[in-house]
């Protein structure tokens, strides 16, 4: 670093102290017109010999073969228009895949990455499909999925973007570069499916509209059918991706190119001998038609401008136009912006400062009003178990004065049931005091009459008389009758 910087600073002191006239003497006129160009800071300086920073682009060009390049394409298009067929056709090789059916339940998509190597240049591309797309009955929110996609690979990116160690030259760029949109060849108009789905996609990635299938229209009806399409999309303002015309290079073909959209064309991995040539054709009863040749479609057309003119600047419109665009909405929906509100230049620092201010100042006040709110539910709480203790006190007097009511009811039932007791005890006893003195009076009383008898005469048929009428007589009569007696 040491030897680089003395390295430069010896070479720019000598462009210092030159003199002006000298500067002027090499070519103030070219000077005067790139200084124009450029700005009034910069200065133009003659090179007296040749350094070598004319070797960038071919340093650039290494740098970007040895890592490589990636390429996303997007296909959309009902099932059955021959999308699969037609990606197979433009990269010249079957790729793996399913083919889809029309019973989706709804529009699912399908990404396929492959490694592409074509001499020393090698290529990562990415096929994505919609699946099921316009199968259902209810076609209203067939693009949603497709809209969440595309939104979903922008997040990816800005997530890597933002993060503090960041390896994007190692990350794989799965942002959608082109959209590829098949168009039904009907002859007549667009659907509004389409229509609807173009509209919705044409800010987030670069629609090429094509004709899928176009040996099914004859060719009057196909240029009509051109100029309809064209017509519904200027008329609907879908705006679909226009070759550049700004690079003198290429501003010529791709100008002719623009007049020629949507492309109509043909797909088909079939060769077939023509001539004395293998082709790639369709073999029909009434003839054969060739995918490459561009009297029968524009295959070669779209082959052209898609991947061998522009796919760098479709890689540059992806990033420059709608990831940029993505980036800015979300950004400013976080908050962050590059002015202050008198339209002075705001830094990120200070953004983030003020972001974070605002979200301290929102979480205190968020804060605050929890705490305001637990207080007030507190207060309606105690009020609430307030009321509910009086509640349960007033529950508590109730059923204790009705236990001390109870109580004395009981207690003047068990005084009563105690008389009772005791009365009866008295009558008792003195039932069996009666009954013990009539026992004596009556025992004594036969004693008498056993003395009588023994004293009295003796008249057996009358005593035998008299002692079988007693005989016959129960005890407890007897005794019975001399219990009255004695009563």
């Amino acid at each position: 670093m040491i030897g680089t910087c003395s390295a430069v600073s010896c070479a720019v002191a000598p462009v210092a102290a030159a003199p002006v006239a000298a500067l002027a003497d090499a070519g103030a006129m070219a000077a005067t017109d790139i200084a124009r160009q450029v700005g009034e800071g910069c200065r133009t300086v003659p090179l007296a010999g040749h350094v070598g920073f004319d070797s960038l682009p071919d340093q650039l060009v290494n740098k970007s073969v040895s890592q490589g390049f990636s390429f996303n394409i997007l296909c959309v298009g009902e099932t059955g228009l021959g999308k699969s067929t037609l990606m197979d056709t433009l990269f010249n090789t079957k790729f793996e895949g399913e083919p889809a059916t029309h019973t989706q339940p709804g529009v699912q998509l399908r990404s396929n990455t492959y490694d592409l190597q074509e001499s020393n240049v090698g290529l990562k591309l990415t096929i994505v499909s919609t699946v099921g797309f316009g199968d259902q009955i209810n076609k209203e929110d067939s693009y949603k999925p497709i809209v969440e996609f595309i939104d979903a690979q922008f997040e990816a990116y800005l997530q890597e973007e933002l993060k503090i160690r960041r390896v994007l030259h190692a990350y794989h760029d799965s942002r959608i570069h082109a959209c590829l949109y098949f168009i039904a060849p009907t002859g007549h108009s667009l659907k509004s499916l389409d229509l609807v789905t173009m509209k919705k996609l044409d800010s987030k990635v670069n629609i090429i509209p094509i004709i899928a299938k176009s040996d099914a229209i004859s060719k009057s009806e196909l240029t009509k059918f051109k100029i309809k399409i064209t017509s519904e999309l200027v008329s609907n303002g879908v705006q679909i991706y226009q070759f550049p015309t700004d690079d003198e290079s290429v501003a010529e073909i791709n100008g002719t190119m623009n007049a020629h959209l949507p492309f109509a064309v043909i797909g088909s991995t079939e060769e077939l001998k023509i001539g004395n040539k293998m082709m790639k054709a369709r073999q029909y009863p009434w003839g054969t038609v060739q995918v490459e040749n561009e009297a029968h479609c524009d295959f070669v057309k779209l082959r052209e401008m898609l991947i061998r003119v522009n796919m760098e600047d479709l890689r540059e419109q992806t990033h420059s136009r709608h990831y940029e665009l993505y980036r800015r909405c979300k950004l400013e929906e976080m908050g962050f912006k590059d002015t202050d509100p008198d339209s002075k230049p705001f830094s990120l620092q200070e953004t983030y400062e003020a972001k974070r201010n605002e979200f301290l100042g929102e979480l205190q006040k968020k804060e605050e009003e929890m705490r305001q709110m637990f207080v007030q539910r507190v207060k309606e709480k105690e009020a609430e178990l307030k009321e509910a203790e009086k509640e349960l006190h007033e529950k508590f007097d109730r059923l204790k004065k009705l236990h001390q009511d109870e109580k004395k009811k009981l207690e003047d039932k068990k005084k009563c049931l105690d008389d009772e007791v005791n009365a009866f005890k008295q009558r008792k006893t003195a039932a069996e005091l009666l009954q013990s003195q009539g026992s004596q009076a009556g025992g004594s009383q036969t004693l008498k009459r056993d003395k009588e008898k023994k004293k009295a005469p003796h008249h057996p048929t009358q005593a035998g008389s008299v002692a079988g009428s007693c005989c016959k007589l129960p005890n407890c009569m007897v005794k019975g009758a001399m219990f009255s007696g004695l009563l």
